[in-house]
């Protein structure tokens, strides 16, 4: 449903992150090739890749599609979350057709965007190289870098925050505005409320260490996937330098905690394979449903859509059990279409 203008926000769930327009494409492996690409990975656009984005547009079957990693982990929520007006995003865009897309996305999912606008600025974009359904992602911020914390002094900014009970930012993020994040989980740590962090790439982990070391101990729940896990437990001395994926849970899940009210859960997903959970010295997994490779049209924004889904039965209070079964399901909606996108009806049993 979409959000009503000037409505009220009395949501429980606030996003912050990098808002990016989706530019996905089917490519071949000499693509991938060409511009030093790595199946299923995450990087920053440098110079040498600038030309990908004119290219994939001229390419036929490009899609335009919303993105942006937490923003996407929030529409998905409050899409499963039904209600208009559940959720808050925060990010910074341009002043363009791109930024007016984003932002009409977001509206007619329900969700309220609160962007900062950047006049000198264009809107950030996200290469989707998608290859035999796997998919790989370099992102030009562009806008979406230039977030600074005044604008969380608005008085909207002020009222999702007091209003928010979850706060939701994926790892990347951390390079933009580390400042804006400590003051939100400063919030969260003294009203007692639940800070999510995703570790969202390995590059992430390897060049923005003390970025991660800053945001982890305000985290109540830390979401990454096996190699997002692996290069963690691997830079740390963890968990048989990463290989052992049960163990670096443990570990993250026993990392010192700035809020001492609850116990940290740590979830890693493996793609098809099981969900590890770790929390207060115990690892629990769980099995996901498999999907028939006939069904997959492609995986960009799995992992995202299993945060949305998780956040989205932690905001009405459900168990870990519950929280990761609508986590899978949701990933399992997202990849049988194309990008980050979903039927307008959500039909998940809870």
């Amino acid at each position: 449903t979409p959000i009503p203008p000037n409505m009220p926000f009395t949501g429980k769930l606030m996003g912050m992150g990098n808002p990016l327009l989706d530019i996905s494409n089917d490519v071949t492996e000499e693509i991938l090739s060409k511009y030093d690409v790595k199946v299923d990975s995450a990087i920053l656009a440098e110079e040498k890749h600038m030309p990908i984005y004119k290219e994939l547009a001229e390419m036929s079957g490009v899609q335009y599609i919303a993105g942006g990693a937490t923003q996407n982990s929030i529409r998905v929520a409050q899409w499963m979350m039904g209600e208009a007006g559940q959720t808050a995003y925060m990010g910074c865009i341009g002043k363009d057709a791109f930024g007016e897309q984003l932002k009409g996305c977001a509206t007619s999912d329900g969700v309220l965007a609160h962007y900062m606008e950047d006049e000198a600025t264009p809107t950030g974009t996200c290469a989707v190289l998608v290859c035999k359904g796997e998919r790989s992602l370099i992102a030009n911020l562009a806008a979406a870098n230039n977030f600074k914390e005044t604008h969380l002094e608005t008085d909207l900014a002020k009222e999702i925050i007091e209003s928010s009970e979850i706060y939701y930012s994926a790892g990347f993020f951390l390079t933009v505005s580390v400042e804006s994040l400590l003051k939100v989980t400063n919030h969260a740590v003294e009203n007692n409320k639940i800070f999510c962090l995703n570790f969202s790439a390995p590059f992430i982990i390897d060049f923005f260490g003390d970025q991660v070391a800053a945001a982890l101990p305000y985290a109540d729940y830390v979401f990454c996937n096996e190699s997002e896990a692996e290069a963690y437990g691997k830079k740390h001395g963890l968990g048989d330098d990463g290989k052992d994926l049960e163990a670096v849970a443990l570990k993250v899940a026993a990392m010192p905690k700035t809020s001492g009210v609850r116990a940290r859960t740590v979830v890693f997903t493996q793609g098809s394979k099981c969900t590890i959970v770790a929390k207060e010295g115990k690892v629990t997994k769980y099995d996901v449903t498999p999907l028939g490779p006939d069904l997959l049209v492609d995986t960009n924004g799995a992992g995202d859509a299993f945060v949305g889904g998780f956040l989205a039965m932690l905001t009405k209070g459900a168990d870990i059990a519950k929280c990761v079964d609508a986590g899978h399901w949701a990933a399992s909606v997202i990849i049988q279409r194309s990008g980050c996108t979903f039927p307008e009806a959500c039909d998940y049993k809870a």
